[in-house]
């Protein structure tokens, strides 16, 4: 097994660029509040529930960060990294009940003959901050949640509620040229529909690291060929490859060695081999391997 450093949303450096982003994210939502309040925008007011999920989700990614962080003991052996997981997992509902309550609210409104005035100008203001927040933010955490499912939720989070700004910016000045007015009930399904499959994308990797299914992009055929072109290794079985989370798989296997290296006092230069290929070769830091001579395996087998 080899140990390293930490990495993703356990790195402080990573903490603190999301306490900047919690609280740049926390400002525009008060502004977006006020904002949707004034104008009578719907779709403000959608985003400004949306940035609220965005502060929620980078509380809770803090918080996970920190149990993430905590060393391994004797009833946790791994650590308490699947607590970005779980943050995740809370992520992705928020996500999907926040779509359902903006698309209720967009439906109404738009069924309702007696739609509010809505002030586009205003609107369009407010609107334009939260873009320029929400890119601020992204570009903050764009680095750390390609290595961390809790960071990544976080981001996906973000990346939605900047691409609803834009759609609220463009319904204001729709609303501002034409006096279309159901152009903000509009916007807000639009919100509503990209949240969406992000959320589910989210809760599908979930889904995969919580059932320990093969990490993406982890080709197993692959791994088992290199464990098996190693000199001295004759087969491999019980191979299992998963993730404690985004960017932690970890590895073992059963490998079955000759008995010419056994007897030449080769199989700690195999171990050794075996680990640095997995590490180089498939960014597997945790590998474990089990050693085992032919005659072992076939006692085995014949019992």
């Amino acid at each position: 097994m080899h140990d390293h450093a930490p990495s993703g949303l356990r790195g402080a450096g990573n903490r603190r660029l999301l306490a900047v982003s919690l609280a740049i994210t926390s400002t525009v939502f008060l502004v977006q509040v006020v904002g949707a309040i004034l104008s009578g925008s719907l779709a403000l007011l959608a985003d400004a529930v949306h940035m609220l999920t965005d502060a929620a989700a980078l509380v809770i990614a803090l918080i996970a960060s920190a149990i993430a962080a905590r060393p391994a003991t004797d009833r946790s052996t791994f650590g308490y990294q699947r607590a970005e997981v779980f943050g995740a997992l809370a992520n992705g509902v928020i996500l999907l009940a926040l779509s359902v309550w903006v698309a209720v609210e967009a439906v109404l409104r738009l069924v309702n003959p007696e739609e509010p005035e809505v002030a586009g100008g205003l609107m369009l203001g407010v609107a334009a901050i939260g873009l320029i927040a929400n890119a601020v933010a992204m570009w903050l955490l764009s680095a750390a949640q390609r290595t961390s499912i809790n960071v990544r939720g976080a981001y996906l989070e973000v990346l939605g509620d900047l691409l609803g700004s834009v759609a609220v910016i463009v319904a204001a000045i729709i609303i501002l040229t034409t006096g279309w007015l159901p152009a903000d009930a509009i916007a807000s399904l639009l919100i509503a529909a990209m949240i969406i499959p992000r959320a589910l994308g989210l809760l599908r990797e979930v889904a995969s690291v919580l059932s320990e299914a093969t990490p993406k992009g982890m080709q197993v055929a692959e791994i088992r060929a290199h464990i098996l072109r190693t000199p001295g290794v004759v087969a491999v079985h019980d191979l299992h490859v998963w993730q404690l989370t985004r960017g932690a798989p970890v590895f073992s296997a059963h490998v079955v060695v000759d008995d010419e290296a056994y007897a030449s006092g080769r199989a700690p230069e195999i171990l050794s081999g075996l680990q640095g290929c997995l590490a180089a070769h498939f960014d597997v830091e945790h590998s474990t391997f089990q050693l085992e001579s032919a005659g072992h395996i076939e006692h085995d087998a014949h019992a």
